[in-house]
């Protein structure tokens, strides 16, 4: 199928999924009570005049990232998940109250998905993972988990706390960032000398410190999952073609929180001179770029600010402004809808941003 017909009825797709899921939010047998609650505010009726996607970008304002600080869990559950007890997950902050989601299964729909995109000869089945990343409170360590799991691997854990290490950065303790780096890492290591390890999902500069201190090929290492800070079109080409010494370690670039899941990316390589391009899990979250002021999609391949709208069973968040920026891509085979392309902080270019390990 020619990839405007696959772009055609991805967009058709998506906006049967965008009805369904406006009618299960905004239905009393079934919505949650604040979103029950928000349409009796309006002077429009979502579950009329919402249809298609467009509508929802249309109709509906900004989710405020405030509502997941400030409004106890409970207003947040379905109708149809009452009384059923639910996890609860973090994301972000450096102090104060961090943004919380609640969910039951959606995570481990997200990454059985995922798993799917992935190759066996890089993330073989029937062994064994390493996360060296943040997890508590945090959705990322039942997912991996879970991912693990499918493809009948276990997972090792070493924990990474990313408030702390922004916190430190941001007080100018490099001295203690570093230790704290360093302190992390040490950990990782004595799991990779004294255990077999085939998959590791880690930060950019994580996986770094890892390969100054390792020969990660010859530890046994054959596919890496790498998200959580920027990485750019030279970085990238580093820790491809350097780290993952060109191929011998499947290098997979992720891009994802716990408000969307896990976006998968389009192969990178000197063809397309390691520009990382991410392709959101459609069409139960959606990417956009786009121009704030007017609230349409930039032109592609060029700057705007990333909008993420989640569109699950279990949560609803339309049109939430990511901390991101991006370049926007056009749609591929493999995931027939737009992409977004070298992200980074939202206004990397005018201010310095506190990203730390993580």
């Amino acid at each position: 199928m020619a990839i405007e017909n696959q772009t055609q009825q991805a967009a058709a797709d998506l906006d049967t999924h965008v009805a369904e899921i406006i009618k299960w939010h905004f239905s009393d047998e079934t919505g949650s009570p604040f979103w029950l609650d928000w349409a009796r505010d309006q002077s429009w009726d979502p579950l009329e005049e919402v249809k298609t996607f467009e509508d929802l970008c249309n109709k509906f304002p900004n989710f405020q990232d405030e509502w997941l600080r400030d409004l106890p869990n409970k207003v947040w559950v379905p109708k149809a998940y009452k009384d059923r007890p639910f996890n609860i997950f973090e994301t972000g902050g450096t102090t104060g109250m961090p943004k919380q989601r609640i969910g039951w299964e959606d995570f481990r729909i997200d990454y059985t998905a995922f798993s799917e995109t992935l190759s066996d000869e890089h993330f073989p089945r029937n062994h064994y993972w390493m996360m060296v990343g943040p997890t508590g409170p945090r959705r990322l360590r039942l997912a991996i988990e879970h991912l693990a799991n499918e493809r009948g691997c276990s997972c090792y854990f070493v924990d990474l706390d990313p408030r702390w290490v922004k916190r430190l950065i941001a007080n100018k303790q490099f001295d203690q960032a570093r230790a704290y780096m360093d302190h992390v890492v040490d950990q990782a290591l004595t799991i990779l000398k004294n255990r077999e390890v085939s998959a590791l999902f880690t930060t950019p500069k994580l996986l770094e410190a890892l390969a100054e201190r390792k020969d990660l090929v010859r530890a046994g290492i054959k596919g890496v999952f790498c998200g959580g800070t920027t990485m750019d079109k030279q970085y990238a080409r580093f820790l491809v073609e350097e780290v993952c010494e060109g191929g011998k370690i499947g290098f997979v670039p992720t891009y994802g929180n716990t408000l969307m899941g896990l976006a998968r990316h389009h192969p990178i390589s000197r063809e397309n001179d390691y520009s990382i391009a991410y392709y959101a899990p459609q069409p139960r979250a959606v990417l956009r770029v786009i121009n704030t002021e007017n609230n349409q999609p930039v032109a592609y391949d060029t700057w705007g600010r990333v909008e993420l709208s989640t569109l699950t069973k279990e949560f609803f968040m339309p049109r939430f402004l990511e901390r991101d920026e991006a370049r926007r891509r056009r749609p591929w085979t493999e995931a027939p809808w737009d992409g977004v392309a070298e992200v980074r902080p939202f206004g990397a270019m005018e201010k310095n941003i506190v990203e730390g390990v993580y």
